[in-house]
């Protein structure tokens, strides 16, 4: 059944079109039968790591020409792979791990080609986002993916300020040398939001940090084996705020002003941190306000 599925994949696969294909961020065998007709296929395989790549062809015995296309030659590169398609060959796009494009190389080779008149076909497959989501318990629709956070710390903590009340869930990939000060950082600004680090999903050593910012930062700092490897952090949803239909009035005579003057989301920020009371609040008074003179 299985070479039945394997041979359909195959026989799918069009000529003068670029693949985007999903690859393992771990376990080898969290491969599609889809991304392996591709790889085996493709005439050529734009690698970022022609290394790492040919470790992953090796164990599924397959043998192609890679092509390195990484984040500082992706544009010159891209040349090369439209006048691949243009000679009517199929060509596959891989990164290290998971899925390209994101937060790797790979959009900018999909954008050229895209211009160029090709077909640019996604393989779905392993993705650390999704992975981690899955596991994660969030039942809130909305979720923020970041990307990396900044590497400074003033400016990790006045993003993280900028979620404090953010009623979704935010993603964010961490890299090791970095995760014991970004989880400070979270502990100090966020001290009640509960969180997950996630590290090496799908791997031999995988692991799942769940509580305080302060719990899982306390659990990093006892075990030097929770700072190596691939990491995924999940900021979860800012508990509700009780409902106040009281607005001191020092608030609300702030807010006034300002929202005379500035857009309300920004005046609802700016009355927000001269009077302490909460953004949401400010916001919603300001909008009732608008609305009865209305």
């Amino acid at each position: 059944m299985m070479l039945k599925h394997h041979q359909k994949a195959l026989e799918s696969l069009n000529s003068a079109t670029l693949y985007i294909v999903a690859t393992p961020i771990g376990n080898l065998s969290d491969i599609t039968l889809r991304a392996l007709a591709v790889l085996q296929k493709a005439d050529w395989i734009c690698a970022e790591d022609t290394r790492v790549t040919a470790q992953l062809l090796g164990a599924y015995g397959i043998r192609a020409k890679l092509l390195s296309v990484r984040e500082h030659n992706e544009r010159q590169m891209a040349g090369k792979v439209i006048e691949a398609l243009r000679a009517g060959q199929t060509v596959a796009q891989v990164s290290d791990a998971g899925t390209p494009a994101v937060c790797d190389p790979g959009a900018k080779l999909v954008q050229s080609v895209r211009e160029a008149g090709f077909k640019v076909v996604p393989v779905a497959g392993a993705s650390a986002l999704m992975a981690v989501l899955s596991v994660a318990g969030i039942s809130e629709p909305n979720v923020y993916f970041h990307g990396f956070l900044p590497a400074k710390s003033g400016e990790r903590q006045k993003l993280l300020a900028s979620w404090r009340e953010c009623p979704y869930a935010v993603m964010a990939f961490e890299s090791p040398h970095r995760i014991a000060a970004a989880l400070d950082d979270i502990a100090a600004v966020l001290p009640q939001r509960q969180i997950m680090l996630a590290r090496e999903v799908s791997k031999t050593f995988e692991t799942f940090l769940h509580g305080s910012a302060e719990q899982v930062r306390d659990a990093v700092q006892s075990d030097a084996d929770q700072r190596r490897g691939e990491m995924v952090l999940v900021l979860y949803p800012a508990p509700p705020q009780p409902a106040d239909d009281t607005l001191p009035e020092e608030a609300q005579r702030v807010m006034r002003i300002l929202s005379a003057q500035l857009p309300t989301k920004q005046a609802a920020d700016l009355a927000a941190q001269i009077s302490g009371a909460g953004k949401k609040a400010l916001y919603d008074w300001a909008v009732a306000q608008k609305n009865q003179a209305g």
